[in-house]
């Protein structure tokens, strides 16, 4: 029985059901002395709660999901590579795209300052938007180079890396192990240095701005696409007009954007479970103050098929499994819109649900084809 469907959810309503009725029918029938009727009646009763937190969870993982199938759950499905699509459009480009399989020990501490030089570096920051007026934490990973004399004057092309709503931007590193995955495909030459800020796209909460500059509200696209870059290149040795931006869920919503809307900044982004369309919801709110035009000027897809097509290239990555209006179906209707002089790839992740494990595959391939497009 598949994990995604409603058969399980069927499956599972009906075993609810079934605990309830035999905890009412045999609750004053149970044998045996006090200690022991009292032990079976607690059993009775755990059973319920079991069936119904399972009921609640496939209800959840059918909405979101989260897992695509027994395996993904489990952990014990195939760590193969996957393989992307060729680019598009396809009469213009033809690449294939290799995702890794990852295998990472849970990190506790980053390298200390005499292994800067080796592992490189992460720094907090508070980014402060002079524009957007807007302020939030950011975690910032130097790369090796960035500490190494023969790089003492180089500028490093940047990416931004966000989480999805609400995010925690400790998961970029704690969950998601971005700098530990970026510094494997540095030690392999697969990678060539950058500097990597993560940040949640949370920036007003626990409002989901969808990375909106919301008309009398926050101006979340000024802080991340104009704020963040312009406090970044006057801190650290950055090219202030070469950045990439990666995100998962709503952050590849927000990669995307932030590439199509100011490709004078960014010129390549990776979505990963992302969406190309604008979304409306209790946590959003009224985003584009009653404008459809507003509401069109920020949707990627709708950009695709009614403006020229911006100098930049997208990578999109979705996992099989995952359906609804952000699924695969989703992915596919973004490609057949790509014309130049704007170029996209995407991934297949094999039974792929909307989880960490499922983008951790995705990341070194990120960082790869990222540094590609940003150093070429």
């Amino acid at each position: 029985m598949p994990l995604l469907g409603w058969p399980l959810q069927v499956v599972m309503v009906a075993l609810l059901v079934a605990a309830t009725l035999a905890t009412l029918l045999l609750w004053t029938r149970v044998p045996g002395v006090g200690a022991v009727r009292y032990a079976q009646r607690l059993g009775l009763l755990l059973t319920c709660q079991v069936a119904a937190v399972l009921v609640v969870a496939v209800a959840v993982n059918n909405y979101g999901y989260f897992y695509g199938s027994w395996s993904d759950l489990l952990g014990t499905g195939s760590t193969a590579p996957v393989t992307a699509a060729p680019q598009w459009p396809r009469a213009h480009y033809g690449r294939t795209v290799v995702v890794p399989a990852v295998s990472l020990a849970k990190t506790t501490t980053w390298s200390p300052p005499s292994a800067v030089a080796v592992k490189g570096k992460v720094e907090s920051l508070r980014v402060h938007g002079a524009r957007s007026g807007l302020t939030s934490d950011a975690l910032v990973y130097l790369p090796p180079e960035y500490f190494q004399p023969a790089y003492a004057h180089h500028q490093f092309p940047a990416v931004e890396v966000l989480t999805g709503y609400p995010g925690v931007t400790s998961s970029l590193v704690s969950r998601l192990h971005v700098p530990e995955l970026y510094l494997a495909e540095l030690a392999h030459h697969r990678a060539r240095p950058m500097v990597v800020v993560m940040l949640r796209p949370t920036v007003a909460p626990p409002r989901d701005t969808e990375c909106t500059d919301v008309p009398a509200g926050p101006q979340t696209l000024t802080y991340l696409t104009e704020d963040v870059p312009s406090a970044i290149d006057g801190l650290l040795r950055v090219r202030p007009l070469d950045w990439g931006a990666m995100g998962e869920s709503t952050g590849g919503y927000c990669a995307v954007k932030a590439a199509m809307l100011h490709s004078d900044v960014f010129r390549a982004a990776v979505s990963m479970s992302g969406y190309y369309h604008t979304l409306e919801d209790p946590t959003t709110g009224n985003l584009w103050g009653g404008s459809q035009v507003l509401r069109n000027l920020n949707s990627p897809e709708w950009l695709l098929a009614h403006q020229p097509p911006p100098p930049v290239s997208v990578l999109g990555s979705i996992g099989q499994q995952e359906g609804g209006l952000g699924g695969l179906s989703d992915l596919r209707r973004f490609l057949s819109l790509v014309r130049p002089p704007m170029t996209a790839s995407s991934i297949v992740v094999p039974g792929g649900g909307h989880n960490y494990a499922n983008w951790a595959r995705v990341v070194p391939t990120g960082f790869d084809w990222l540094s590609a497009h940003l150093h070429a």
